[in-house]
């Protein structure tokens, strides 16, 4: 962008920091931010809740580095958030921090929060129907998120093929758009994603061999059973909380569940927490390549991450600076 374009552009700067799980997004945002004089929003639907650490791998006070981080550590488990909740709170942030001179970055995982708020996506086209969500809800625990899963195919099939079958909230929210207003809500979708950013971004997607990608996943599970895992899905079960939380829905912890009620051994709790993982790498992938107007960064192609680091400056300094 050039200066005369980037003086006419009233837009608030972001800039997007993402990628597949493990490939590491963290460091390199906590770099960048302290480069550019930012501040980090975490766009990741579990590092939201407070004591959920060891699963969620969520950013530790060393690694933060000094760099003020967002929407982290702000909710109970027992409260549920949601894409539209995500939105409103990253929108608020991202003003207070351009209000004091700094730069918002949006560093995580969840493609759609991030597109929810780079698009601007409106929620307020249909509002929640109680009753029809509690009843789709008890339908996926009597008859499993597949049953679930083939109503939306039915009715949607372009959702369901985006949608992976145990994503039971995003299943109820297709299905509710779809009974409140008669439309799919891939259209709904297609038609935000073809809106203009609502900001003056550069949206950055990392990437790197599958095989490094999958092997990373494999040592941060093993790492997360060493640091207590187990025992940390154990303290939100003596509180109370089920598998059918919202926050006990997130990789790592639903597969959890189960080997405690004693359905299988901590092996095979383990093995479907990498499966699990390496799968969801895939979707972020498959998402973020159907996303407009990202750089790709993969880091195969650089000597090292100080050379990624400075390709990233350079074009936050092209695009919004």
């Amino acid at each position: 962008m050039r200066d005369g374009e980037r003086r006419m552009d009233n837009r608030l700067p972001l800039v997007i920091v993402t990628g597949p799980t493990a490939v590491g997004k963290t460091a390199l945002s906590v770099r960048l931010a302290k480069q550019i004089g930012a501040e980090i929003i975490s766009a990741d639907s579990m590092q939201v809740y407070r004591g959920m650490d060891i699963g969620s791998a969520k950013v530790t006070k060393a690694e933060m580095d000094g760099v003020p981080h967002h929407l982290i550590d702000v909710l109970e488990p027992e409260e549920n958030f949601n894409v539209a909740s995500f939105q409103r709170m990253a929108k608020d942030a991202i003003r207070q921090i351009c209000g004091r001179g700094r730069i918002p970055i949006l560093a995580g995982g969840t493609g759609f929060y991030i597109q929810s708020v780079v698009n601007d996506i409106d929620f307020t086209v249909t509002q929640e129907d109680e009753g029809l969500r509690r009843s789709l809800e008890d339908m996926a625990r009597a008859q499993g998120p597949e049953k679930l899963h083939a109503l939306l195919a039915q009715v949607d099939e372009k959702a369901a093929c985006q949608i992976h079958p145990h994503n039971v909230k995003r299943v109820i929210r297709a299905l509710e758009y779809y009974q409140q207003t008669g439309q799919p809500i891939s259209t709904h979708n297609e038609r935000e994603r073809k809106k203009t950013s609502a900001y003056r971004s550069a949206y950055f997607v990392l990437t790197d061999e599958r095989e490094k990608i999958y092997a990373a996943i494999d040592r941060r599970v093993d790492a997360m059973i060493r640091a207590g895992l187990v025992e940390e899905v154990c303290s939100f079960r003596k509180r109370g909380l089920t598998r059918d939380f919202v926050s006990m829905q997130g990789l790592g912890y639903k597969e959890i569940f189960p080997y405690l009620d004693g359905e299988y051994d901590l092996d095979r709790a383990v093995y479907l927490i990498k499966r699990d993982t390496r799968h969801f790498a895939k979707r972020q992938l498959t998402w973020f390549a159907r996303e407009k107007d990202v750089i790709w960064v993969d880091k195969s192609a650089y000597e090292d991450e100080d050379s990624i680091l400075q390709f990233m400056i350079r074009k936050v300094e092209e695009t919004i600076l």
